[in-house]
């Protein structure tokens, strides 16, 4: 088995962005460095994006709109030019702390713990994420900004998943949970709910993930919120990709992707660009690496129709990855030389080492071992002190695999030892199976039979606790099923209910309305004062001509679809009948009850024979 890379979740610079998809981490097997960074960051590089924010800022005359302005475009920067991020960033924070507004004060801390955030493949862009993120907490908690505090929380959380330290994400995820519990805000909520689900699958805990992301989904839909939507679409098809239900975790991205016909924004083109090319990635997940290649020219494809050749990096990175999956790595490297655009990428946000450790990876993968050692020996003192836990995990799994193939046994078993360590800190279990199962071949070839074997039998309690996995998983797919069902279960009884006490109120309307009229003929045919008649008339019909708008505006969707020029035309229409016939009907019938004396004289004759009766009794 090779070395795994990690892979960190994708952002979105821009404000309201919800494309920030988690990529779990990778199976041990074929698979490209670049994963290392965001993807769908790349997304928003477009130069007009920049000019047109950089000509909002200029415009811009409040405080707050100066500090919105310059948040989106340091974020957007940091994927472009980092010296030009932290110069507006800082600017940021003058203009916050200027203000003396602490709402505004947080908000830029939180922003430039984000922008970092988007790079956590190396440690320093952690550290100083969550340097930013505890100084806004900090604040929002001194100033009662309860909002503003779980949005710290969260920013906290998702952040030491990407170390990961899934622990630590726990314990501010639930702190996010105890407060947003005490706000009447569902679409805050909802963003807790998604949280903690992630949370949970980077526990292996996928039934509480589970659980945590369908609520979200549902309070998404309750509000209709297309991008909160989106957010659950992606994560489920994240939960489903863990699963290997690759299927179910394509349909859910397929929604994710729908969801941006809703989202009318300018960067929604370019998002539509990074979707495609993850339902790309899944496909090649599922071995199926012809229509993966269909869907990474498609994703091509479109970034050339937008006339923006950075968003591509995002298709070349898939394309040598599938390459490397396929077990095609002359074709990676012939790939990844003609397309020096991904490189260049790397280089432009500091991630330039990750370039040298791509080719190191490949030409393992070609057999080349002497130009294998020299790009790895190149980027070693960046990966023993610069990047994260998962990315020198990778790093020294895959020198144990290049110097056991040049028989160099005891530098193996030293990098697989490292690995080890730092495996055993991750806590995952498909890693640290990996590596003692590498262990054990090497000690058994080097004759030390004592070591092989403690490693032999560390590899057996690996394997089971996997195989039981293995059954757990089926399980898993079981309950998740089975959870699903009930959950749409329970919308349906929801609905039925709902649809129940619809009926029941309507039925007492039109009661109500029918009692209203029987009253007014009842009314015109004694002797009752013209006023009292025009009233009770008013009432009636007020609210029977009322009673039709409504049956009307609830059955018109159908036909408008929810458009609100539609609407508002067919409201027109409607008012423009209806509101003659009700002052006609209305005039005509109280006319005709105060005027008459027809129903007067039955309603005496009447009188007359109810009294005559009682007294002959």
């Amino acid at each position: 088995m090779i070395g795994a890379v990690s892979v960190h979740p994708s952002h979105q610079p821009l404000p309201h962005a919800t494309n920030r998809l988690d990529l779990s981490m990778r199976k041990l097997a074929a698979t490209f460095l670049f994963a290392c960074i965001s993807t769908a960051c790349l997304c928003q590089l477009q130069p007009i994006v920049i000019d047109s924010m950089k000509a909002r800022l200029q415009k811009a005359v409040t405080v707050d709109e100066k500090v919105e302005a310059l948040g989106m475009l340091s974020r957007t920067l940091m994927n472009v030019n980092i010296a030009d991020a932290d110069k507006y960033g800082m600017e940021m924070m003058r203009v916050a702390e200027e203000s003396r507004d602490r709402k505004l004060i947080v908000k830029s801390l939180l922003t430039n713990g984000e922008r970092y955030s988007y790079l956590s493949g190396r440690q320093d862009n952690i550290e100083k994420a969550v340097n930013y993120y505890k100084q806004g907490l900090d604040m929002a908690r001194t100033n009662d900004l309860d909002e503003l505090m779980i949005s710290a929380y969260l920013l906290l959380s998702e952040v030491h998943r990407y170390i990961p330290d899934a622990d630590k994400a726990l314990i501010y995820s639930n702190e996010a949970f105890s407060y947003a519990g005490l706000l009447k805000n569902d679409s805050l909520i909802g963003r807790v709910y998604f949280e903690l689900g992630s949370v949970y699958l980077v526990k292996s805990e996928k039934l509480l993930a589970l659980r945590n992301y369908l609520s979200g989904l549902r309070l998404a839909e309750e509000l209709d919120d297309a991008q909160l939507l989106r957010v659950g679409y992606n994560r489920l098809s994240l939960f489903y990709s863990g699963l290997e239900d690759y299927d179910r975790a394509i349909d859910f991205q397929v929604k994710a992707m729908n969801e941006l016909d809703r989202i009318k924004m300018g960067q929604t083109v370019y998002n539509k660009v990074v979707d495609i090319n993850r339902i790309g990635e899944l496909y090649s997940a599922k071995k199926n690496f012809d229509m993966a290649m269909h869907y990474y020219e498609r994703s091509l494809a479109m970034a050339d129709s937008l006339k923006y050749a950075p968003i591509k990096v995002v298709a070349y990175r898939s394309i040598v990855n599938n390459y490397l999956s396929s077990d095609q790595p002359q074709k990676a490297l012939n790939y990844f030389n003609s397309h020096p655009q991904l490189k260049q990428f790397l280089q432009s946000v500091n991630f330039g080492h990750f370039v040298d450790q791509s080719y190191g990876y490949i030409y393992m993968r070609l057999g080349k071992y002497d130009s294998a050692k020299y790009y790895y020996t190149r980027v070693a003192p960046f990966f023993t002190r610069t990047v994260n836990s998962s990315n020198q995990y990778s790093y020294y799994y895959q020198l144990g695999l290049l110097y056991r193939k040049t028989g160099e046994y005891d530098s193996s078993i030293s990098y697989f030892q490292r690995a080890d360590t730092i495996a055993r800190q991750i806590g995952n279990l498909d890693q640290m199976s990996a590596v003692v199962q590498q262990l054990d071949s090497l000690y058994e070839s080097k004759g030390d039979f004592k070591q092989a074997l403690y490693f032999n039998e560390l590899h057996n309690r690996y394997k089971d606790s996997l195989e039981s996995k293995g059954i757990e998983k089926d399980l898993m797919q079981a309950e998740a099923t089975d959870e699903q069902q009930r959950q749409a279960r329970k919308a349906r009884e929801l609905e039925e209910r709902k649809r129940r006490r619809n009926n029941i109120q309507y039925l007492g309307i039109t009661i109500g309305i029918a009692a209203l009229f029987i009253a007014l003929v009842i009314l015109g045919m004694f002797k009752v004062s013209a006023g009292m008649i025009k009233m009770i008339g008013f009432f009636a019909f007020i609210m029977f001509f009322e009673f039709i708008f409504l049956i009307f505006k609830k059955n018109i969707y159908g036909v408008t679809k929810g458009e609100p020029m539609y609407d508002l035309l067919f409201m027109i229409g409607l008012a423009a009948i209806l509101l003659p016939l009700h002052h006609w009907l209305e005039e005509k019938a109280i006319h005709y009850l105060t005027s008459h004396n027809r129903l007067t004289s039955a309603g005496t004759h009447l009188k007359m024979k109810f009294f005559r009766r009682k007294a002959g009794e």
